[in-house]
């Protein structure tokens, strides 16, 4: 069951969150596809000086052939890439 709701201007605000989500951390990510290869570059951004760098991270191994590039909220990503790999 979902809940929709709308703001006064007759907007719904779970697509402005998403939207918002998506942009807040200002992230740029580019892919580009070869005959035999493909390269992924992101930027790796470290939202708290409280957080390990290494543990900041969008490019995510879905399988073995499979990987996928992400930008967003990192807690987010990461759970989509967990329903991937199921």
């Amino acid at each position: 069951r979902h809940i929709t709701v709308f703001s006064p201007e007759g907007r719904l605000y779970q697509i402005e969150y998403a939207l918002k989500a998506t942009r807040a951390p200002g992230l740029t990510s580019v892919a580009i596809r070869g005959a035999t290869c493909s390269v992924v570059a992101t930027q790796k951004k470290v939202q708290d000086k409280l957080m390990d760098p290494d543990s900041v991270t969008h490019v995510f191994k879905v399988t073995n052939l499979i990987g996928c590039v992400m930008t967003g909220l990192i807690g987010d990503c990461k759970s989509v890439v967990q329903r991937m790999r199921q």
